[in-house]
């Protein structure tokens, strides 16, 4: 759990291009097809960025195991033979006999439960209340194995012997096209990072995994179902994406969630998951020289897959016809625009982000327009092909217009004025003095990002997996190169109403009123990202240990620093929001809204 609220402010604002300043990186492949990034760099002395990317997301999925990409990343963090157990011999038992029930029970679910429904004698196969007694008998045996396999268990110990040695951070997050672990170490602990992040991957036990199956549940409700807008939003991208395996959400559909066995597991561990599908990033305070050794040792002994991971082949067929989704939902009105462009690196993809930083920021001109001149908007964004996290989609890309209205104003004027923006960059080209003030702009976010080793290790394991990590030295050229004819080009090829799909949200009757701290959240980091914040926070709040609520504030205490400044009111926000549930399980506040 403590690994979600972190993703949010560490990842969502990793994937800006660098300026000026070019990264030097070492190439080093293993035998086996491991590849490692080193960027030796001393300016944060005794710590290194360390990380791993599997080159796996929800687009290698297919209907039926939607979301394991993601289910996985759970799964990682429950150790091997090694950690996370007492008895390794006692623990594979376990496993073994949870295999096999839980097989029992998809029998009996996708045939006897399948055939009552689609007859309309029970209104959910899956329910347990709806269960015939030879499930129930099921039922009750496995949710008995996995209680008496705590007694072997040693719950978090993975993160546990991080940091009692001084590590710190330590984190994962799983997007369309990718599946990121990363952690902090001390720079004399390197050897402990080789030696437990290879065992993982060699000798991972899918431990719990049926009662892991329940957190993930419990994480949708809390990410997707629990939250104002999330469930409309998941609708939208499947109707947006028509075709293409970013239609369906990261982390998946419920009955898939329920449907996945260990051998499906096993199978697409051993496909994702081998070295020659990884990557390894090592930023920080370290001489190649003395880790090569340790990564050949440790990661030498991975063995290369069998099976060479298949292409994501489907591509997105043209859309045709505007769509459009009209929702009622317990939030703020607002509006989303959403267009098909082009995937990450595309050659258009220079001049469409540029586009969206015209657009974007205080002195950008939906502000200008929407939030100062007309007053109809609490605040308005833009961006150019972004997804869950904020990581770049690797396979087709997607620009998107989003605000909220202030006052008595509707959707139907936010999305009117959007379109007013549009033209004008349809039809009149951008002054040179606006587009080298958003040049400058983009320059200087680009290199404060560079400055935290941290952040440069996630920068480099995603361009990475995109196809290239020089990408963080060429890409500041090309949007520096970017003219207003360019913009005006590309505002002209990809914003057709045919393209385009609209969703619309009004305030369900009798829902509450406005949440003024998050809408001035929304207002200073967009409402993109502030919404990811504040769906990390509604999970968080799920949690009663007060153990747990302090270890998370005190990690998140001790990387507030490398938090980027434009994210810093997010990461506040979801500190303080954080404290106050904390406060409220001790008696001293009311809880946080």
């Amino acid at each position: 759990m403590r690994r979600l609220v972190l993703a949010a402010a560490f990842a969502i604002s990793c994937v800006a291009p660098v300026f000026a300043q070019q990264v030097k990186v070492e190439e080093f492949t293993l035998d086996n097809g491991m590849k490692f990034l080193l960027v030796p760099r001393h300016e944060e002395p005794n710590i290194i960025a360390a990380g791993w990317v599997a080159k796996v997301g929800s687009a290698n999925e297919r209907p039926g195991i939607t979301g394991i990409s993601h289910f996985f990343e759970h799964m990682m963090f429950k150790g091997t033979d090694t950690i996370g157990t007492k008895d390794p011999v006692k623990d594979a038992e376990f496993r073994a006999t949870q295999t096999r029930l839980r097989g029992e029970i998809l029998k009996l679910t996708f045939g006897e439960q399948y055939t009552r429904w689609k007859a309309g004698e029970i209104d959910d196969p899956w329910d347990p209340v709806n269960d015939s007694p030879r499930l129930k008998e099921l039922r009750a045996e496995l949710n008995q194995s996995m209680q008496d396999q705590k007694a072997v268990t040693k719950q978090n110990e993975f993160d546990q012997v991080y940091t009692n040695l001084g590590a710190s951070g330590m984190n994962a997050f799983t997007s369309y096209d990718m599946t990121f672990y990363f952690i902090n170490v001390p720079a004399n602990k390197f050897e402990l990072w080789a030696w437990m992040e290879s065992d993982r991957l060699l000798g991972s036990t899918f431990r719990e995994f049926y009662a892991e199956r329940d957190v993930v549940h419990e994480e949708r409700r809390m990410r997707t179902e629990s939250t104002p807008t999330g469930i409309y939003q998941e609708q939208f991208d499947s109707i947006f994406w028509q075709s293409h395996p970013y239609h369906w959400p990261i982390i998946g559909w419920t009955s898939d969630l329920n449907s996945y066995t260990m051998e499906q597991a096993q199978d697409y561990f051993n496909i994702y998951y081998r070295p020659n599908n990884l990557i390894g990033v090592i930023v920080g305070d370290f001489d190649p020289a003395a880790v090569k050794p340790m990564i050949e040792s440790y990661f030498g002994r991975l063995e290369r897959g069998s099976v060479e991971p298949p292409a994501v082949s489907t591509l997105e067929m043209p859309q045709l016809a505007e769509s459009r989704m009209n929702a009622e939902c317990d939030c703020q009105p607002q509006v989303e625009v959403r267009y098909h462009t082009v995937p990450f690196n595309h050659k258009d993809s220079f001049a469409l982000e540029m586009m969206a930083n015209v657009l974007n920021g205080r002195t950008g001109r939906l502000y200008k327009a929407m939030v100062e001149g007309k007053k109809i908007a609490s605040n308005a964004g833009a961006s150019q092909s972004t997804a869950e996290f904020a990581a770049p989609a690797k396979y087709a890309g997607a620009f998107s217009y989003s605000a909220e209205v202030k006052g008595d104003a509707t959707p139907q004027q936010l999305e009117e004025g959007w379109y007013e923006e549009l033209a004008k960059l349809q039809k009149e080209l951008v002054p040179d003095n606006e587009l080298q003030k958003v040049k400058n702009q983009v320059a200087a976010n680009s290199y404060r990002r560079l400055q935290s080793n941290f952040f440069l290790m996630v920068q480099l394991g995603i361009f990475e997996l995109m196809g290239d990590w020089e990408y963080i030295n060429q890409s500041s050229g090309k949007l520096q190169a970017v003219t207003a004819e360019d913009i005006q080009r590309v505002a002209n090829t990809y914003f057709a109403k045919t393209n385009r799909a609209v969703a619309t949200y009004t305030r369900k009757a009798g829902s509450g009123g406005e949440d003024t701290e998050f809408l001035a959240l929304q207002e200073k980091i967009g409402p993109q990202m502030a919404n990811q914040i504040k769906a990390q926070v509604k999970q968080m709040q799920s949690i009663k240990d007060v153990a747990i609520l302090q270890k998370i504030l005190q990690d998140a205490g001790a990387n507030k620093d490398r938090v980027p400044a434009e994210m810093k009111a997010g990461f506040d926000y979801m500190i303080k929001q954080l404290e106050a549930h904390l406060a409220s399980l001790q008696g001293d506040a009311p809880a946080a809204q």
